[in-house]
């Protein structure tokens, strides 16, 4: 008995310091258990990993390795947000820009387009904002269209992308053009894209737009926001290894699904009656992932120089 309270005084100290200690962030590495913030660790790497490019875990919970820098300016794009670094992507990625961009030039008051954020050097969980945007295959594209390509670093802090959005979402606005649905219509298109997200008033808009093969549409999905650009997703690169498709979407156009959000956003489901007597709910409070979360791959990507 003694000798099994003596053990647990042990093992309670022992957590107690473990508890008590900083952790340390920096670039090396530990093990499967290693508990540093991830964020913190990849937000604090400047440049890619010296590897062969490659993705790994998903969207939302992985990193890239090898990752490739979107020049600051091309001849039909600009990155903008430059202070954020998240200029970074899959070599598939940079080729995807190069390409939508360059179609987007042909059309009428566009000189290309405007890049937002990609993923950071390393991909990873990021210090603000995004819960994706981790594997170096997601692409933010400004609503905004790019009619300037020659705007100075401190300009593209400054300067905002435009909204599309009426009602909440509802409908779209006078800002909204048939080029806006050219420029999504032919990122859609494009065999390497899983997803592309948009506010849902822009999706049923372009439903109703379409007059010829609809197919497309089936990859413009609805969601929450996305009205100052929308969000293109690609999948895995063919025979990635550890990189994680998202399901595909489901079958058909997505029309009908996109005109219930519609009608949701105009009309809001009556919430149910609340239990008086019942229990408040306890506040969700979103885990930060730390570095054993990720692929086992993540912490190589950290390491490598």
């Amino acid at each position: 008995m003694v000798r099994f309270i003596i053990v647990a005084i042990l093992a309670a100290s022992l957590a107690a310091c473990q508890a008590e200690e900083p952790p340390v962030v920096s670039l090396s590495t530990q093990n499967v258990n290693d508990t540093r913030v991830a964020k913190f660790l990849f937000g604090a790497a400047p440049v890619a990993s010296p590897q062969q490019s490659q993705s790994f875990g998903g969207y939302a919970r992985g990193c890239q390795a090898g990752a490739e820098q979107l020049a600051e300016t091309g001849p039909t794009w600009q990155a903008m947000r430059l202070s954020r670094n998240r200029n970074w992507g899959h070599p598939t990625t940079i080729d995807f820009i190069q390409k939508l961009s360059a179609k987007a030039a042909q059309l009428p008051g566009w000189n290309g387009l405007y890049i937002g954020d990609i993923s950071q050097p390393r991909g990873g969980p990021m210090l603000s904002g995004h819960r994706s945007h981790q594997i170096g295959l997601d692409i933010d594209i400004w609503m905004l269209p790019a009619n300037n390509l020659k705007l100075s670093r401190r300009e593209r802090e400054k300067i905002s992308s435009i909204s599309l959005r009426r009602a909440k979402g509802a409908y779209i606005n006078d800002k909204f053009t048939p080029q806006h649905m050219e420029i999504m219509k032919a990122a859609a298109k494009d065999k390497r894209t899983a997803r592309i997200f948009v506010f849902p008033g822009a999706k049923v808009a372009m439903c109703n737009a379409e007059k010829g093969n609809r197919r497309w549409l089936r990859k413009i999905r609805p969601w929450y926001g996305h009205h100052y650009h929308f969000h293109v997703r690609l999948a895995c690169p063919k025979g990635a290894r550890g990189c994680k498709d998202q399901n595909p979407p489901p079958a058909g156009d997505g029309c009908a699904d996109a005109q219930k959000w519609v009608n949701d956003i105009l009309n809001p489901p009556k919430a149910k009656p609340r239990d008086p007597n019942a229990p408040k709910p306890k506040p969700r409070v979103r885990r930060e992932y730390v570095l054993s979360d990720l692929p086992k791959q993540c912490a190589d990507v950290l390491r490598s120089r």
